[in-house]
């Protein structure tokens, strides 16, 4: 069906994984390769708009089961407006964030079923997956830190979870990684930026290496 090639980084708050993102977008681009840069939840209007919904904390909780449902709405709208388009047109899709994220958040941090978030998750993507899955490791205190630093805000629902929570998120991303060795490459968030863009850059040229567009450059 899709000719593109869909890439995905993964990680806890503060792991750095949107800035190399967007740095791995930036090189693809200067090497003339077809490139789109998305995010979840968004990635899309009216998905954004749900993302409002899921970060923004209202006077009203917000159950487990229905956070869950509108991420995976905000997934079903990307998916179809945004990411298999892209990858219909032979493009590198780089997502910050997709369905690995409800495992480990929804999963791990909110102890909902795997195999309810597995199969909800097949159905939002419509099967699509990602080729290659980038996770950003860091301790907790660490990305917790960097992302206080970063929000110029007040902090998003998430951000407001205790450090248990994200133990549990960061154990279940580590717990997919062991499971899909060949999909899910562990990178230390620890590491300096440059260094932590040279090994992605040099690991997406390997992926691409059998790869071609189809479209004219």
């Amino acid at each position: 069906m899709a000719s593109g090639l869909l890439i995905t980084l993964e990680g806890i708050e503060g792991s750095g994984k949107s800035t190399q993102a967007a740095l791995l977008r930036d090189t693809l681009l200067s090497e003339r390769i077809p490139v789109s840069l998305t995010r979840e939840p968004g990635g899309s209007p009216l998905a954004e708009q749900v993302r409002d919904l899921i970060l923004q904390e209202g006077e009203e909780p917000l159950a487990p089961g229905a956070e869950l449902l509108l991420f995976l709405a905000a997934r079903a709208q990307h998916v179809a407006r945004t990411i298999r388009p892209a990858l219909e047109r032979g493009e590198v899709v780089i997502c910050d964030r997709f369905t690995d994220a409800t495992v480990a958040y929804q999963g791990g941090g909110r102890t909902l079923p795997e195999s309810i978030l597995t199969t909800l998750n097949d159905w939002a993507t419509g099967g699509i997956k990602p080729a290659r899955t980038y996770l950003l490791d860091v301790p907790v205190e660490l990305g917790l830190e960097r992302a206080k630093r970063r929000t110029a805000d007040l902090p998003d629902r998430f951000e407001k979870e205790s450090g248990a929570f994200f133990e549990a998120v960061r154990a279940r991303y580590l717990d997919l990684a062991r499971r899909e060795p060949e999909r899910i490459v562990v990178l230390r968030g620890t590491d300096p930026e440059d260094i932590l863009a040279h090994q992605i850059k040099a690991d997406v040229h390997r992926i691409l290496s059998g790869w071609s567009p189809n479209v004219p450059r």
